[in-house]
């Protein structure tokens, strides 16, 4: 009869975790403007056969439910994770790295999105800016961009010289051995999209007022030099992935398959187990009988607008 009652109560959890996470996708739709609206349509049209809504979140969650597992092997066993997240703009990289750090302690779980180096930075050894980001025992550390920067963006966009692209490809093998050698498990994901569908997403960006932050200067250069980001990409994959570290290609077409396919595939390449907890009793309240609770003037509290 208790399993039955703890198996309802999971039951009645997960569905109750689906309806609140419904809630807020749908208010988000809500909270678009006309021309958004409109403009998702268009995308919906040009995704036919996308999971349909239900489906995605409860495998949503089902696999955040895993990754908190994760997060707390990890933060048990003192292991140390570094997850890289790379890819052309638009591709989905800042979509996953939200589904998987949603429902997890940001103490434990960092993600790194460092700017352009500093003039000051340009002058020091290439990787340095990274090795501060790196984790501690106990840590996972998502990367938003990485040092592949110099095989990317820099070089397409001649911020490195091709002497300094070379000396990478040279150096980088053995500054990801030296990582593992150290104890960190290092993951690299490359997310790829079509040419039509990241125009459509950077049309999508350019007439949406809530998505126009995320276009810069260097992501309309991006289209510009399509073909120069791919054969960077093709020489990097080629150089750069070797046994130890391999890259992983996530089909980025569908944000959600992409999504899922992704979460899944991590807790996939760590052998995380379940990890002991002390159960948890809520302490009684201390009364004191003397104690009168201070009235705060009114001016203090927000507005009860709503």
């Amino acid at each position: 009869m208790d399993h039955d009652r703890a198996g309802n109560g999971a039951e009645e959890w997960l569905k109750a975790e689906l309806e609140d996470t419904l809630d807020e996708d749908y208010e988000l739709e809500l909270s678009e403007p006309a021309l958004s609206l409109e403009l998702s349509k268009i995308y919906k049209k040009a995704h036919p056969h996308a999971l349909d809504r239900h489906t995605y979140f409860h495998e949503l969650i089902r696999l955040q439910s895993e990754l908190i597992k994760l997060q707390d092997w990890v933060a048990h066993t003192k292991e140390k994770v570094v997850v890289l997240f790379e890819g052309r703009d638009s591709a989905g990289k800042g979509g996953v790295i939200k589904r998987i750090t949603q429902r997890l302690n940001p103490r434990i779980v960092r993600v790194v999105a460092l700017p352009a180096p500093s003039d000051r930075e340009k002058t020091q050894w290439y990787f340095q800016r990274y090795v501060p980001h790196l984790p501690a025992g106990g840590e996972i550390v998502l990367f938003d961009r990485s040092w592949y920067n110099r095989a990317g963006v820099e070089r397409v966009m001649d911020f490195a010289s091709p002497q300094q692209v070379e000396d990478f490809f040279r150096d980088v093998p053995e500054f990801e051995r030296m990582l593992l050698r150290s104890g960190i498990r290092l993951i690299k994901y490359w997310f790829s999209i079509t040419d039509e569908e990241q125009q459509l997403r950077f049309l999508m960006r350019i007439h949406d007022p809530m998505k126009q932050w995320k276009l810069s200067p260097m992501d309309l250069q991006s289209r510009v030099r399509w073909e120069q980001y791919t054969k960077a990409k093709e020489e990097m994959f080629a150089r750069t992935s070797i046994p130890e570290a391999p890259w992983y290609i996530v089909e980025g077409n569908d944000k959600k398959r992409a999504r899922l396919n992704c979460m899944d595939h991590l807790l996939q390449q760590i052998p995380y187990e379940p990890v002991p907890h002390e159960d948890i009793a809520l302490p009684e309240r201390v009364f004191n009988p003397e104690y009168e609770r201070a009235t705060l003037p009114y001016d203090l509290y927000v507005p009860q607008k709503y």
